[in-house]
């Protein structure tokens, strides 16, 4: 039986290259991702507050682990911009095992 690798990949968006910028700095000083990835220039359709709206954003995607999740969560939170910011984790069912390690240390494990 394959074990748990215990990292999570998570995806957020943001309104601007600003706020994707510093969401993205804070995460890693903090510790909060070993690393996370901007991809400008997405377009989203989503229903908000009845109506349905298409907007550009952009995505980040951040590498961490299940123990620093509440407080990724909690970190961007307070830096978004948004009401009900996107923050899905997805669970890392298997890596490249140097690669998985090089995220605990880079999260201070």
């Amino acid at each position: 039986m394959m074990e748990r690798s215990g990292k999570q990949v998570v995806f957020m968006t943001a309104s601007s290259e600003e706020e994707a910028g510093k969401i993205a700095t804070v995460l890693v000083e903090e510790n909060l991702a070993a690393c996370v990835s901007i991809i400008p220039k997405i377009r989203s359709i989503y229903r908000w507050e009845g109506k349905v709206a298409d907007e550009e954003e952009l995505l980040l995607i951040a590498k961490t682990s299940e123990e620093k999740f509440a407080d990724l969560c909690r970190a961007v939170k307070k830096l978004h911009s948004y009401e009900t910011p996107e923050i899905v984790a997805v669970e890392v069912a298997d890596g490249l095992k140097p690669y998985l390690e090089w995220i605990d240390q880079s999260l201070g494990k």
